[in-house]
């Protein structure tokens, strides 16, 4: 290993000092949000925390520098040049997902600054909690935990995929006879475990793989017990952490160039029937084409539900807001998806089934319409529905169209009398969530084993 490592503290300059962690999000908005949660969560708890980040990204850090003061330092290193990402880059989300492989591999550029500054620091971190994409950082003579951002059902995938890389040479379904329940998938649901890197890169960096010292998810035992348990027979058992759904306790903030006016809004769900209106957003990063959009629009229109919809660039046809006037709202921009969701009249989501989406409708206890857009998004779709009983598919893939009638006929039947008894599990998911995070549950006493983990180190 290039660089010099960082001598420890002689133990009398330990003593009364706070046990000091380096966090190491990934720039990404659903990767590096709940990271920032946890270590919320773990500042709560009397850690000290440096948090590396590149320039462009230390905005995101502004609410937790100013609630832990004392306790989080942000680390500033330059965003290593890539040739083929644009100048003043620095988050997936001015590239899309398919700027994943090029931001993971300039990432892998930042081996060496990381380790000047390991060796330069006064009171050198115990321990390194890194996003679960950047396998690399567990060479860095620093105890590494992964933060899954993702759940332990998409975990359990990919560690299948390492041991089975042939499936992806076939076009035939695959069964994944190692895992609970053995699930069936087409090969173009599953998530690779390389993405296509650029040839020169190393992909051995940036695999997606369990190597390291513990593993922390931000799921809990009850929304997916079997997996988490699958996790734990093939990582170390005593270092396998569940210390989700993690709130945002107001520390995430939207985007300033939302029109919304969030009282208005809310107001008008007051004056909704109980579990009457649909919650509609895909994300940060998806915008749906005209002919997704004009497909949804007709669905929406026919079924006669109310809905909100949330959009960002997406080409909402001509007339049509004005066609479904009173019940139902579009909103540009940001929306406060966790207080939507928690309204009393909000009953569904449909959604592109993302992990924090899936996790903020679990807690909140809301069903989902389910319409995953890339592979991970198919696991957690298929998590939902096949073993939670919590949702029912509406569509599936990036590019496809729904059938106008069809999807009308499935939101009305839906958010009708036939969906109570998925919306009666749906709540008690919620409740079961909310338990887990509450004093006493797995969550949280899954969080105090990790502290204690993290201070005997």
């Amino acid at each position: 290993m290039n660089g010099a490592m960082p001598q420890p503290l002689p133990e009398t300059k330990r003593c009364g000092l706070k046990p000091h962690i380096t966090v190491f999000p990934y720039p990404a908005q659903g990767h590096f949000l709940p990271l920032l949660d946890l270590t919320h969560q773990l500042c709560l708890r009397a850690l000290t925390v440096s948090v590396i980040v590149t320039p462009k990204n230390l905005p995101y850090l502004s609410s937790l520098l100013s609630a832990h003061p004392s306790s989080v330092s942000a680390v500033t290193l330059p965003f290593p040049h890539h040739p083929l990402i644009p100048s003043g880059v620095e988050n997936v989300k001015d590239l899309g997902c398919s700027g994943n492989p090029l931001i993971m591999a300039s990432l892998c550029q930042l081996r060496e600054p990381i380790l000047n500054w390991l060796s330069s620091h006064p009171n050198p971190p115990v321990a390194l909690i890194s996003d679960f994409f950047l396998a690399w950082t567990k060479d860095l003579g620093v105890p590494r935990f992964a933060f899954f951002s993702s759940g332990a059902f998409l975990a359990s995938i990919l560690h299948f995929v390492s041991d089975n890389l042939h499936v992806f040479e076939s076009t035939e379904p695959v069964c994944l006879s190692d895992l609970p329940g053995s699930p069936v998938f087409r090969t173009e649901h599953l998530p690779a475990l390389f993405p296509q890197f650029p040839s020169s890169q190393d992909e051995s960096d940036c695999a997606i793989n369990f190597s390291s010292y513990g593993c922390i998810f931000n799921s809990c035992e009850c929304l997916e017990e079997e997996y988490m348990e699958f996790v734990k027979q093939n990582v170390s058992q005593n270092r396998v952490f569940g210390v989700g759904p993690l709130s945002s306790t107001g520390l995430r903030k939207g985007d300033s160039d939302s029109d919304v006016d969030a009282k208005a809004l809310l107001s008008w769900l007051d004056g909704c029937p109980d579990g009457s209106v649909l919650y509609i957003c895909f994300g940060s990063q998806k915008a749906l084409s005209k002919d997704q959009c004009d497909a949804l629009a007709l669905g929406l229109e026919k079924s006669m539900t109310r809905f909100v919809w949330v959009v960002k660039k997406d080409p909402i046809p001509d007339g049509f807001e004005d066609r479904v006037a009173g019940r139902g709202k579009i909103v540009r921009g940001w929306a406060p998806q966790v207080v939507m969701l928690s309204h009393v009249a909000v009953g569904g989501f449909l959604s592109h089934c993302g992990w924090n989406s899936v996790l903020e409708a679990m807690a909140s206890g809301t069903m989902v319409l389910a319409w995953p857009m890339e592979a991970d998004q198919f696991v957690d779709a298929r998590l939902l529905v096949d073993h939670m009983g919590v949702a029912v598919s509406v569509c599936e893939g990036g590019k496809t169209v729904p059938e106008p009638h069809e999807l009308s006929r499935v939101i009305g039947e839906t958010m009708g009398e036939g969906g109570r008894e998925m919306r009666a599990r749906a709540k008690d998911m919620g409740q079961k969530a909310q338990a887990a995070t509450a004093a006493g549950g797995s969550s949280t006493e899954d969080l105090e084993r990790l502290v204690k983990e993290l201070s005997s180190l």
